[in-house]
């Protein structure tokens, strides 16, 4: 295990850096283009191309990653985003950002997937969990990380987008200067909606909604700080407080769908998502403590619904078709997170900041009904025989790749535990 940690702690240091790269990137753009007066639906198409970005580098990186290989391409994709770090501080120009924000998301993408994959070539059966455990830390710790920089400089300036690119370079270096073996070719993953939907509706139309819903936040939510009247300061801890805040509850959400009906546990999330969107939209809380305290409520229960919904699919589906049904429903979380700001920029145009809210909820209530009449249709699957669940966070952190699902390697860990396989009984859906 020691050894296994050792080999990877270089890879795992650049990673922080990326991410801390990703979370100062990703706060300051909507906070500056909203002193720049930029409007609400301009605003939401950042993410949304980077969204959009980001899924077609999780269908193509492979194909240019087998092309020139892992070292070559992780400094083409980095050297890639911090040139655009650099640009965007120097052109403050909407359509600029826009564009720019789409091959950002294509290259983190691909730098993600190098990454991904050079851990899982260093993963050992046995340390394989608290690798993967160890690289989902440090992902939330670089990105909480990153915005929690924005108060410490002027975001009128560019300084902050040159600290941006200084911690993109950072992250370089480790991988560029490795003398270890590149790891095997990068694996794409087919979407196959059809059976995705046969494997799991509610799994397949959960997670396109939850995609949507922390697409719209993950986006706006410093715009709507900013329209809500909080300081760049109380922004930052409110985007960082909703990390942590999803990041401890998804234990505890999770076990408890070990237990009982997953479906019963996404919509009981999702309702407590919704209600605390419904409560800050109707309120429009004035107190900085109570409107943080609601979007921590609303963050603690959104971002455990993503990995439920996960585990669900997998309750179904046969164990060696793990990385394929996750991989999947990822790029369908992607799809989902591309929708989302394109939605919410306009109706906080149209209505008031607090209207993101509104969008959020919506998706809420739709998961909640969809789960509840999904349960009366399909016995759930004894727990005795369920995929063990496995923390995934996703949401208001930058997306997983495909390549982090053979990490988390839990279709091996379901096979090893149940000793089945789906032709000897397996109560699995074979998938695709």
């Amino acid at each position: 295990m020691k050894r296994n940690l050792l080999s990877v702690a270089a890879l795992l240091f650049g990673t922080l850096f990326l991410f801390m790269g990703n979370g100062l990137q990703g706060i300051l753009l909507p906070v500056r283009g909203n002193l720049e007066g930029y409007a609400t639906t301009t605003l939401g198409l950042l993410g949304t191309s980077w969204a959009g970005g980001f899924v077609i580098g999780c269908l193509v990186a492979p194909k240019l990653v087998r092309r020139v290989g892992h070292v070559r391409a992780f400094s083409g994709f980095i050297s890639i985003i911090a040139i655009i770090a650099l640009v965007s501080g120097i052109i403050i120009h909407p359509v600029w950002w826009v564009v720019l924000r789409a091959v950002t998301g294509f290259s983190t993408a691909g730098t993600s997937m190098i990454i991904e994959s050079w851990l899982n070539e260093r993963a050992s059966n046995e340390s394989r969990g608290a690798i993967f455990s160890l690289y989902i830390g440090i992902t939330l710790l670089g990105v909480v990380g990153g915005q929690m920089m924005i108060p410490l400089e002027d975001v009128r300036t560019p300084v902050l987008f040159m600290i941006c690119g200084i911690f993109y370079c950072i992250a370089m270096l480790p991988t560029t200067l490795s003398t270890a073996a590149s790891p095997q070719p990068l694996k794409a993953v087919r979407l196959d909606l059809p059976a995705l939907y046969r494997n799991s509706p509610v799994s397949c139309l959960g997670i396109l909604l939850v995609g949507i819903a922390n697409g719209a936040y993950g986006t706006l939510g410093a715009v709507f700080g900013a329209g809500a009247g909080l300081s760049d300061t109380s922004i930052a801890i409110m985007m960082s407080a909703t990390i942590f805040a999803g990041a401890m509850m998804q234990l505890p959400a999770g076990r408890l769908s070990d237990r009982i009906d997953r479906r019963y546990v996404l919509a009981a999330m999702s309702s407590v998502a919704a209600l605390a969107g419904l409560l800050i939209f109707i309120l429009h809380p004035t107190s900085p403590a109570l409107l943080i305290g609601l979007v921590v409520l609303y963050g603690a229960v959104a971002n455990t619904l993503y990995p439920i919904a996960v585990a669900h699919a997998n309750d179904f589906a046969a164990s060696e078709d793990f990385v394929k049904v996750s991989g999947g429903l990822l790029l369908l979380y992607g799809i989902g997170t591309v929708i989302g700001p394109t939605i919410g920029g306009p109706v906080m145009s149209v209505i008031t900041p607090h209207a993101l809210f509104l969008v959020t909820a919506v998706a809420h209530v739709l998961i909640t009904v969809y789960a509840i009449i999904r349960s009366r249709i399909r016995a759930a699957v004894p727990a005795s025989d369920r995929d063990a669940y496995t923390t995934i966070p996703t949401g208001t952190s930058p997306m997983l790749t495909p390549q982090s699902m053979s990490l988390a390697d839990r279709g091996a860990g379901k096979a090893a535990e149940t000793g089945k396989s789906p032709e000897s009984g397996d109560p699995a859906v074979k998938f695709g």
